[in-house]
């Protein structure tokens, strides 16, 4: 019977330390996702070029509405000498273009921000691939995400890898930026080549291909 006993408390042991050292060996990291989407840089220049299209959009707006404000300030000035019947055309118009106008700042609007939606979700899911393949790259058991909707409550700051996903995200992104670049020169030269010199109509094959100083 002692014996019985002293076995199941070596086998308690045994199992205890296993279990010790199966909890050691999980690897495990977490990373802050608003920190990484404000320093991707393709997530930087995705809400740099929807701000910038957004501005212009409410630049061409802003013509717009100062032209219908002058033309609103004429009217006022000008409604008694012309006449009732002229006074409420003229009103029934400005009315139509003020209606127009909303109409156009609305949806623009809604435009940007399905347009910007989409790309915005297509970055995050570039994302989340690029940190399930860094995981397995890396030996990781587990990556959670903390940020808006967190669900780690704490963890040391030894296990952020925050930044090296970052930086690692951004290298990738400049690397294919150098690739596709020079495609575009190896098709520039391919067409270079063919004519026997500068390609005149490459600019209206290629609208993204600004850089042909070397033809």
């Amino acid at each position: 019977m002692k014996k019985l006993v002293m076995m199941a408390v070596v086998l308690s042991a045994v199992v205890g330390c296993n279990k010790t050292t199966e909890a050691k060996e999980v690897k495990t990291a977490y990373i802050d996702t608003v920190k990484l989407m404000e320093d991707y840089t393709e997530a930087k220049e995705l809400q740099d070029k929807f701000k910038t299209k957004g501005e212009v959009k409410g630049r061409e707006l802003e013509v717009e509405a100062r032209k219908l404000e002058a033309e609103k300030a004429n009217f006022q000035q000008n409604a008694m000498a012309k006449g009732q019947a002229w006074a409420q055309q003229k009103y029934a118009e400005l009315q139509q273009r003020s209606q127009q106008l909303a109409y156009a700042e609305q949806a623009i609007a809604q435009q940007l921000q399905a347009e910007g939606g989409s790309k915005r979700d297509s970055v995050v899911e570039k994302v989340r691939t690029f940190i399930k393949d860094y995981g397995k790259k890396k030996g990781y058991d587990y990556i959670y995400g903390t940020g808006d909707a967190a669900s780690v409550l704490y963890a040391k700051d030894s296990y952020d890898i925050t930044k090296e996903v970052v930086k690692a995200l951004n290298e990738k992104y400049a690397s294919e930026g150098k690739k596709q670049n020079l495609k575009k020169k190896l098709i520039i030269k391919k067409l270079r080549n063919k004519k026997g010199g500068c390609p005149k109509r490459a600019a209206f094959f290629m609208p993204q291909i600004h850089d042909i100083d070397d033809c």
